[in-house]
């Protein structure tokens, strides 16, 4: 089911980056997820946009389809979707909702701000989702299944702090 929910979400990036005439230059699996690697500096902050959104898009639409179609037979698929939709409108980096907030931020206001915006959105937003994962955790027992969001989140709270004012790079790592 999720792995369906993913193709989905990066169908829709691919459908709408081939559309405005944006090559795919790579695919990579990390450890939340894949990314579609892309010449993105012919793109304006618009068309960015779009290709950025049109992931959680896709999921969107593909539960609607699989809800009204489906009739209540497929809830995993559904919720699978629904589920990668609203986790990768996380206004966080590396997630389509922190691309998504400094591109709209950058578009109206100018890059420094978009910068400055998706750096305390994100981590803020990081910072939050660790706490509920952390609880969430505590209270089931420590559910596993759950680790690597909670490491990715506890990354994407505290390693950007660093790399503005301490030793790490952009990436996170030293």
């Amino acid at each position: 089911m999720v792995l369906g929910a993913a193709g989905v979400h990066e169908l829709g990036h691919w459908l709408v980056l081939q559309g405005l005439g944006a090559p795919v230059t790579g695919f990579r699996l990390s450890t939340l997820g894949a990314v579609l690697e892309t010449d993105s500096g012919r793109l304006s902050y618009g068309e960015e946009l779009s290709a950025i959104l049109a992931g959680p898009a896709g999921n969107l639409l593909a539960a609607l389809v699989l809800t009204f179609l489906g009739k209540g037979r497929w809830p995993a698929a559904v919720g699978a979707n629904l589920v990668l939709c609203v986790f990768n409108l996380l206004p966080i980096r590396p997630l389509d909702g922190g691309r998504a907030l400094y591109l709209l931020v950058s578009w109206l206001a100018g890059p420094a701000a978009g910068e400055t915006a998706a750096f305390l959105a994100g981590s803020a937003a990081a910072a939050a989702l660790a706490a509920a994962l952390g609880y969430v955790m505590w209270r089931t027992g420590g559910s596993l299944w759950l680790l690597p969001a909670l490491l990715a989140s506890v990354q994407w709270s505290f390693f950007p702090w660093l790399s503005r004012f301490g030793s790490l790079g952009t990436d996170g790592f030293p």
